[in-house]
């Protein structure tokens, strides 16, 4: 299809510009205002972003400097600042990102005639404030971060990879900015615009139940324009607009029908108010600044919003139990064909012909309130419910679903007592899993008292092979299929292929987790909306993009920057105006860093590049719980991290910094400190076939061990930079944090023409070390090999397994020698358990010798599932 919403640019009057004519803006003459000079605003955007200092600290701070400068010897110069008053008023004087708060106040309609009545209920009379900033502001300041500049669609594309398939990744890769571009094309006056997609979000969430289960209700926006890894990482791809009201009642009327429809009038009234400025520009274009310069004509429209399914029930005037897309009857919602998707049009024809209780209980409708975007062009909020990997996929459907059941089919099956002792050993096969880069451990297993997202991501990683052989194949089926679908779904590019793979891991899920219904763990059938919710996933990623674009973990990650922490940064004391505030400063100063590195005043690579914090990104109390050390071991969660530097192609194993000062550096000496009395031949074999000459052993003359090294790969997929680099450490050491000895595994190249784990060989890593020979360094690894059982993975787990390869004359483990290069990046590997009890004193460093058969764990990362299939 032919697009004439191109995103033309154009001067600041809306006229067109030809490509030769040069960019409209000059460098500014004091780049540093309103700081005194680089040093100011360096050590301004320490204290303020980076730090967190608070006021009392940064006070005295100030007063220490100023008794240096005046000591004996001292510059005798005055400090940077006089105070933290001198410190906020200069960051207010920064004209990037200035976007003011606003706020208006709602009451009940029957509040003035209540006044007075010592029976009214209490949130009849309460005003209730909402505090919000021009959405159109925001977007602006969006619109134009240079940051962006090389992760920003200004029109709709269609992109195709192998066998000439659709891919959809980035929002603009989607069908439904095509659609909505071709809806404008309509109107002349749109041609050559450039079409900017509306993301909002919005959620709960609690800064501390410790001090009074303080509640916030923030709402967020973003744009469709950029790229999704810039989406998922950048700070500034998503900003806060507003917090919304939360009507409190007391128990006597929080139940009340009443009550109810005021809190969904005034949360949809209230959206409708702070999005009114985008309506004018919904129509008619306006002229925006974009990332690389230049200004373009710009028309906004609803995109799809990012919530959880009480929030998606909420925003859709949905019963919670059906679905809010389709008008699937919730008694089932799985059957094939049974519903449709819901529009404003159909809801207002149902209303015009049946009773309230009709369309609650027959269609699931609330009555008497229409959602937001029905005032809004081109807007139906049934089709803009975004998926949600977390929400729907991880907690609700592995956790409260899965994991539950399992739990439940052991109690039918075997009994209380027996099914405890079960369960106890799948918490010894969960805590036995090897540690490895990025992977949460469970020491004491996965029975633990308050579960996060990822505590669930973790123990999806683990949990197959820990049920399998305590459970019937075909439950171990069923959660395999669903852990195909839920890996298939978090890539950051899907083809029609993946698409149609996607739709295959559905179906067998649906076909195998009859096993539930058939044991009677779930007698009366499967209809739940987090597993419907499925069923529309091919159609929401080829309108849409990829789902890790629109997840609610952006917004639960947003917590964390614009409430959780400037809330803890407040006396606590009406800390709402403090928050607002806080957050306004913070905007401005990563607006004036992005304005400094787009005129060369600062190096790009000194920016913040990203918002990642792989924490939990759940409404956790603030107060440490003493508890949740017994239950988490974290220290291996440091050895994975985005890399936020390097580009796609620089990809890589590179050995540690610092050699490991423990070991000789002769190979004779290494060998007897390692008792591997063979390494010097093993060497000469790995130099021969490097050069090619008659290697003398001698001849190598410094030997440098190392105790790790680290794999850089492009995982877009997983936790990474905006380039979608991650870097993977792999330990191998004599001991790990004075413990036992800790030695990785990893995937070695085979043959890259053969598909999936195929091309790969899996390998332990012995020993990490450096020869120089005639002059050159080879890096290189001794390791021990594993061999593939069989020719397919596992039918019941979909994963490969190994077992040690053996030399055919010796029989001992086989050994060589390899260069780095051949290492693709770490391999986690899981014992095959069985159905007998593993021993009760198994520790998790001693797993890969104390079984005889492994499974590659592809479900470690999202890389790993890519990679190893």
């Amino acid at each position: 299809p032919f697009i004439v919403h191109t995103g033309t640019p154009c001067d600041m009057d809306s006229n067109d510009l030809n490509g030769s004519q040069p960019l409209p803006h000059k460098k500014p003459k004091s780049p540093w205002h309103p700081f005194a000079n680089r040093g100011h605003f360096s050590l301004t955007d320490f204290v303020f972003r980076h730090n967190e200092m608070p006021g009392t600290q940064f006070d005295e701070l100030m007063h220490i400097w100023a008794e240096v400068n005046g000591s004996e010897g001292g510059s005798g110069k005055p400090p940077p600042y006089t105070n933290k008053k001198d410190l906020y008023d200069t960051i207010d004087a920064i004209d990037q990102g200035d976007i003011p708060w606003q706020s208006f106040t709602v009451q009940h309609g029957d509040a003035n005639s209540l006044t007075g009545d010592p029976s009214a209920p209490q949130w009849k009379l309460a005003e209730y404030d909402v505090w919000f900033r021009d959405p159109c502001m925001l977007l602006h300041n969006q619109l134009s971060n240079p940051d962006f500049k090389d992760g920003f669609d200004h029109a709709p594309r269609q992109v195709y990879g192998n066998n000439h398939e659709r891919v959809f990744g980035d929002f603009m890769s989607g069908n439904w900015a095509w659609n909505q571009c071709n809806e404008l094309s309509e109107d002349p006056e749109c041609h050559g615009a450039m079409f900017v997609p509306v993301i909002l979000g919005s959620d709960k969430t609690t800064v501390s139940v410790a001090t009074g289960n303080s509640e916030y209700y923030p709402l967020y926006i973003s744009n469709g324009n950029v790229h999704n890894n810039i989406q998922r990482t950048h700070v500034n791809a998503v900003s806060l607009v507003g917090f919304l009201a939360i009507p409190k009642s007391d128990r006597e009327h929080q139940n009340d029908q009443e009550f109810r429809d005021f809190r969904r009038h005034l949360f949809h009234r209230s959206l409708e108010a702070i999005l009114s400025s985008l309506r004018p520009a919904m129509t008619t274009p306006e002229v925006t600044l974009c990332p690389d310069g230049h200004y373009r004509r710009a028309i906004y429209g609803l995109k799809p919003y990012i919530a959880d399914y009480p929030e998606q029930c909420l925003l859709s005037c949905i019963v919670q139990g059906w679905c809010p897309r389709c008008t699937a009857s919730r008694k089932d919602l799985d059957e094939k064909n049974a519903g449709h998707l819901r529009t404003h049009e159909f809801t207002e024809l149902l209303r015009g012909t049946y009773a309230w209780k009709v369309l609650w209980d027959n269609w699931g409708i609330v009555d008497d309130i229409m959602p937001f975007t029905a005032s809004f062009p081109r807007a139906n909020i049934h089709e803009l419910l975004s998926p949600d990997l977390l929400h729907q996929v991880i907690k609700g459907l592995f956790k409260d679903h899965l994991v539950t059941w399992v739990e439940k089919y052991l109690a039918k099956t075997f009994g209380t007592s027996k099914a405890a002792a079960m369960m106890a050993e799948i918490d010894r096969r969960v805590s036995a899993a090897l540690s490895f880069p990025g992977l949460r451990r469970f020491p004491e297993g996965r029975h633990f008292k308050q579960w996060t997202g990822n505590d669930s991501k973790a123990l999806m990683k683990v949990f197959l092979p820990a049920i399998t052989g305590l459970v019937p194949d075909q439950m171990v089926r069923a959660i395999s299929a669903f852990m195909d679908f839920c890996y298939l779904a978090h890539r950051s590019t899907l083809s029609e292929a993946d698409l149609d793979a996607l739709d295959d891991a559905l179906a067998r899920f649906h076909k195998e987790r009859n096993i539930f219904i058939d044991s009677g763990v779930m007698p009366d059938g499967i209809s739940l909306p987090c597993q419907h919710a499925l069923m529309h996933y091919r159609t929401l990623i080829e309108l849409y993009g990829a789902p890790n674009g629109l997840c609610s973990s952006i917004t639960e990650s947003k917590h964390i920057k614009a409430v959780k922490k400037p809330w803890r940064r407040s006396n606590r004391h009406l800390p709402l105006g403090q928050m607002l505030l806080i957050n306004q400063q913070l905007d401005k100063l990563a607006a004036f860093k992005s304005h400094l590195a787009a005129h060369g005043f600062l190096n790009p690579a000194s920016l913040e590049p990203a918002d990642i914090d792989p924490g939990d990104f759940e409404d956790l109390d603030d107060e440490f719980d003493p508890e949740e050390a017994h239950f988490r071991d974290d220290s291996n969660l440091e050895d994975v991290e985005p890399d936020t530097e390097l580009t796609r192609v620089q990809a890589s194993v590179e050995l540690a910094q610092t050699r490991a000062m423990e070991y000789p550096r002769r190979l004779p000496e290494i060998a007897a400190f390692i008792n591997f009395l063979n390494l010097p031949e093993l060497v000469g074999h790995f130099l021969y076939d490097q050069r090619n000459p008659n290697a003398s052993i001698q001849a190598a003359d410094i030997v440098d061990v190392f105790n790790s090294a680290v794999a850089t790969f492009h995982a877009p997929s997983d936790i990474c930079g905006v380039n979608a680099m991650q870097c993977q450490r792999i330990h191998s050491c004599r001991s790990w944090y004075n413990g036992p000895a800790h030695h990785d595994c990893i995937f070695a190249e085979k043959d890259p023409s053969l598909p999936g784990f195929q091309g790969l060989y899996v390998a332990q890593v012995i020993l990490f070390f450096s020869i120089t020979y005639r002059g050159q360094l080879y890096p290189c690894a001794l390791v021990c090999w594993f061999a593939p059982i069989g020719n397919e993975p596992c039918k019941s787990t979909g994963m490969w397994m190994v077992e040690p390869e053996l030399d055919d004359d010796s029989g001992e483990r086989l050994v060589s020698i390899i260069h780095l290069d051949s290492i693709m990046r770490a391999a986690h590997l899981i014992g095959v358990y069985g159905s007998q009890d593993i021993p009760h004193h198994l520790k998790h460093t001693d797993s890969l010798v104390a079984f005889s058969a492994y499974y590659v764990n592809k479900f470690s990362d999202y890389h790993a599932y890519e990679i190893a299939y």
